[in-house]
């Protein structure tokens, strides 16, 4: 029952309208009648009230006339505006003075309590259905974490995951995050367990026999609309989370119709590996044998490692028997500048056949935020973090971009190398502090970790990884742990609790996006 909302009835012929306050007032209103728009207003102005139903046509002052004046005194008061009227100029006026909602007479009695209960009571309406969605959903879900489930299993459930991510994003006063952020945490346990155990598999399989990879991406998604003619462009933003893609994937709905897969990123899930994975369309390992010069060199900070995306994806290209009309395109977004001059030189790029974004905003955010009290504050949890691309996605040049290309003839192929999760326990590493020194995952000669906190490669063709030594072996961090080597344990363990990290073996890092876009 609605908690004492009053409630203002506009209309010259209210005597007739008796039947239908009766039916209000019995499910808990108040109603205060009125003839005209001028003892409208006057109500108004007394204040206390918490809705007006306003006829549009009453002697002397009609109802939009009166709407004006009300704004005046009230901007944020729901009104209701009644018509005779379908006339469509007399509904953009009337919506253009932010009504809440829009009727044609005759209207009956439910017809009004049905207007009332969606603006007094959605959200509550709203979140017990929503409830009641989760509960019977999460019953279902909550048996699906096994060693036995299939990968497009574990992919449906990432991708249940990442949906109620967002949705709670929106009704934290339904209580349910902590539940849901639980149940994540479990899921996660049992999948590095499940990704030990077939990964090896995966990698060595033929394709029919396993699921979706990153080398998969290009050859699946962009092949096939290069060779039927299509132009393209092809996205790849870094470190894209499949619940922040969700999360700003309705800001294109006007533009496009987005048909988004999910697929697992290659491991170690970090861009050196994950990325040149996928504009190559090979593994790491036979991308070092194949293409030497092309390859990283453990020695070379992060930042050169994928200098030769865009000569990798045009060998791809060539090697599937594709000849574009025209030299294909690439640029990377590392800041403002570069997005901008993207948007500005937007026809040179629609010239091609087809032109490779990479934005780097969601990774480097990712590396900033440990070393800034400032971007730990505004992003505390994977909640606030979604919330922060959204801001960044909605103000970015990649969406001015994507909105002007939209226009035009173009395919849009959307995806990223791999996600990111909060490092929230630490484990030991052990070997030479001078190998490698991402969190999540090392590399470098005779090294090894905690059982309980990652998976050791002894013999790195075995995951169709690179060896640069002979002695070369990797750690793959699991769930939410994160390395750190024995000596001064506690102080770097402090340093790099709950930040953002990528490379290891989660859910989050591992089951990614992979969107198509066509114009409307």
């Amino acid at each position: 029952m609605p908690e004492n909302k009053k409630i203002i009835w506009a209309d010259d012929e209210i005597f007739q309208l008796k039947p239908h306050i009766i039916f209000l007032e019995e499910r808990g209103y108040t109603v205060e009648e009125v003839h005209s728009g001028e003892d409208a207003l006057a109500l108004v102005q007394n204040g206390g009230y918490d809705l007006i139903l306003l006829d549009e046509m009453m002697p002397g002052m009609d109802g939009l006339t009166t709407l004006e004046e009300i704004r005046k005194f009230d901007k944020r008061i729901p009104v209701v505006m009644i018509t005779k009227s379908m006339e469509e100029t007399l509904m953009e006026d009337a919506i253009g003075k932010e009504i809440a909602e829009y009727l044609v007479k005759p209207v009956n009695p439910h017809q009004i309590l049905s207007t009332l209960k969606k603006i007094f009571e959605s959200d509550r309406i709203v979140g017990q259905q929503l409830t009641r969605d989760y509960t019977t959903e999460y019953r279902d879900m909550s048996t699906r974490p096994s060693q036995k489930a299939s990968p497009e299993q574990w992919l449906d459930l990432a991708y249940w995951l990442a949906e109620w991510d967002v949705i709670l994003d929106n009704h934290p006063e339904l209580g349910l995050t902590q539940t849901h952020r639980d149940f994540r945490r479990e899921c996660n346990a049992e999948f590095g367990r499940f990704v030990e155990l077939n990964y090896q598999r995966w990698v060595w399989a033929e394709r029919d026999e396993r699921p979706m990879l990153s080398v998969d991406v290009a050859p699946e998604r962009l092949i096939p609309a290069l060779r039927n003619g299509e132009k393209v462009f092809f996205i790849l933003v870094d470190c894209m989370r499949l619940d922040q893609w969700l999360s700003v994937e309705r800001m294109l709905s006007d533009y496009y119709t987005v048909e988004t897969d999910v697929f697992y990123s290659l491991l170690p899930s970090a861009t050196p590996i994950a990325r040149n994975a996928i504009f190559s369309g090979l593994f790491p390992y036979e991308i070092s044998i194949r293409y030497p010069d092309l390859w990283i060199d453990p020695t070379e900070d992060s930042a050169s490692r994928n200098r030769y995306e865009h000569q990798l994806l045009d060998k791809l290209i060539a090697q599937s028997g594709i000849n574009l009309q025209g030299d294909t395109k690439y640029i990377k977004i590392l800041d403002p500048e570069e997005g901008e001059s993207l948007v500005l030189r937007l026809k040179s790029y629609l010239s091609a056949p087809m032109t490779s974004v990479v934005a780097n905003f969601l990774d480097i955010l990712a590396h900033s935020r440990a070393a800034s009290e400032v971007l730990r504050e505004i992003s505390p949890d994977e909640s606030a973090y979604r919330s922060v691309m959204k801001t960044w996605f909605s103000h970015s040049s990649l969406l001015k971009t994507l909105r002007a290309i939209s226009a035009e003839n173009v395919t849009v192929i959307i995806t990223t190398d791999h996600g990111s999760t909060i490092g929230r326990r630490g484990t030991k590493a052990f070997g030479k502090k001078d190998t490698s020194t991402n969190l999540r995952y090392k590399f470098g000669d005779n090294i090894n970790c905690e059982e309980r906190g990652g998976i050791f490669v002894r013999n790195p063709k075995d995951w169709r990884l690179p060896a640069f030594t002979k002695t070369t072996n990797f750690i793959i961090a699991k769930e939410d742990y994160y390395f750190v080597y024995p000596t001064h344990f506690s102080q770097f363990e402090r340093q790099y609790r709950n930040s953002f990290l990528h490379g290891g073996i989660s859910l989050e890092e591992m089951v990614i996006p992979v969107a198509v876009l066509r114009s409307k």
